[in-house]
């Protein structure tokens, strides 16, 4: 049991709070730890896809946790340290959906404190309920292994020092949805539990409003289209997702697209998503063919649209340059207030290091003959 433990600790320092969350990336609020047996303690929650096929529960958190072992996780099952709904289950449980599917053990989780640094806020919008935040490529949302510092939530921990209700540990407070580290835009923060709450439930039930700019390879048939596929850890790669389109893993997603403009053979695209799941556009747009620009967990920081000429391959080079991470940002926000019940609807810019790569894909491909 003492080797679970130490993996189990390993994965925490990994995965930091992802696994308290409905959606990793958009709903963490709503989600709130059962009564478990005196002495116990939730470490994980992971809750079943509604349509979540019947699968083993070692399977299910193998795919689940990065990191894990299915060896493991039969051994955490065997030492009670398994719940499903409330109920220890041994690792033959299949999982069904909507399964609330527990990992609990004797300690309490090792937290992560927020300490609070003077860091600049882009503040879009602020009242005392909500904060609506425009986060820049490059900084990570939450402390977790290896970025226990300089955080968005230190940078509100100190933003909100003197605000006597508002403490950046307490779950029932601040993030409500997260984007990648290498994704900038616009990010709601709730300042009461009851904010988090309230939009924590738009989130859930994808009620809210949210478009983002991709510049992904490669050129479209079609103007506008849907991706739908469950999304769900790559076997291959924990560190990636990986579209399950048959349904036998993962969680529902739908992403719609609409061609902005083509750029020789790169695209600009909007995509609005109807679900909000972990790398969600960066995966369903890799699925279509069509892999974000300077994603290099997914391919993109590689040539993979174009000519094989040396003019053409340093050209991509100072593109990779200009925008050093994938092309993707959180344009824009919508929301019903939760106090006011007022519709609320936030715009950003373009950041500039994707402006300068669009305007450089612009003018390559206004003065040379594109191949398709």
């Amino acid at each position: 049991m003492a080797d679970f433990i130490d993996e189990i600790e390993e994965i925490e320092k990994e995965q930091a709070n992802d696994f308290l969350l409905e959606d990793d990336d958009e709903c963490a609020s709503i989600i709130t730890s059962p009564e478990v047996s005196p002495g116990l303690y939730e470490h994980f929650k992971i809750i079943a896809d509604k349509g979540q096929s019947l699968l083993r529960v070692d399977k299910f958190l193998v795919a689940r946790l990065v990191g894990a072992t299915r060896n493991r996780i039969q051994q955490a099952a065997e030492a009670g340290c398994i719940w499903v709904n409330g109920q220890a289950v041994k690792s033959n449980y299949r999982v069904k959906p909507a399964d609330v599917v527990q990992i609990v053990m004797d300690r309490p989780r090792r937290e992560t404190e927020i300490i609070p640094q003077d860091i600049p806020l882009n503040i879009v919008y602020e009242d005392a309920d909500l904060m609506v935040i425009n986060k820049p490529a490059g900084m990570v949302v939450h402390p977790g292994h290896g970025n226990y510092s300089g955080t968005l939530l230190n940078a509100i921990a100190y933003y909100l020092r003197d605000d006597q209700h508002f403490d950046a540990s307490d779950p029932r407070l601040g993030l409500v949805h997260r984007i990648d580290k290498d994704t900038s835009g616009l990010l709601v923060i709730a300042k009461t539990p009851e904010a988090k709450s309230h939009l924590g439930l738009q989130f859930y039930h994808h009620t809210t409003k949210r478009h983002y700019r991709a510049v992904v390879w490669g050129q479209f048939q079609e103007k506008e289209g849907r991706i739908e596929g469950n999304i769900a850890r790559s076997m291959k790669d924990r560190l990636q997702m990986t579209v399950y389109p048959d349904g036998s893993q993962g969680k529902h997603a739908v992403t719609h697209y609409q061609v902005l403009e083509k750029l020789g053979y790169v695209t600009l695209v909007e995509c609005r998503l109807e679900t909000g799941r972990t790398h969600q556009i960066r995966v369903h747009m890799k699925y279509i063919g069509h892999t974000l620009f300077n994603d290099e967990r997914y391919g993109g920081h590689e040539i993979l649209k174009g000519t094989t000429s040396s003019k053409y391959k340093q050209f991509v080079q100072n593109c990779f340059a200009i925008c050093p991470r994938q092309a993707l940002h959180a344009k824009t926000l919508g929301f019903v207030h939760p106090s006011t019940g007022e519709e609320m609807f936030f715009d950003s810019e373009l950041p500039e290091d994707m402006q300068h790569l669009i305007d450089k894909w612009r003018i390559y491909s206004t003065s040379k003959d594109i191949e398709l």
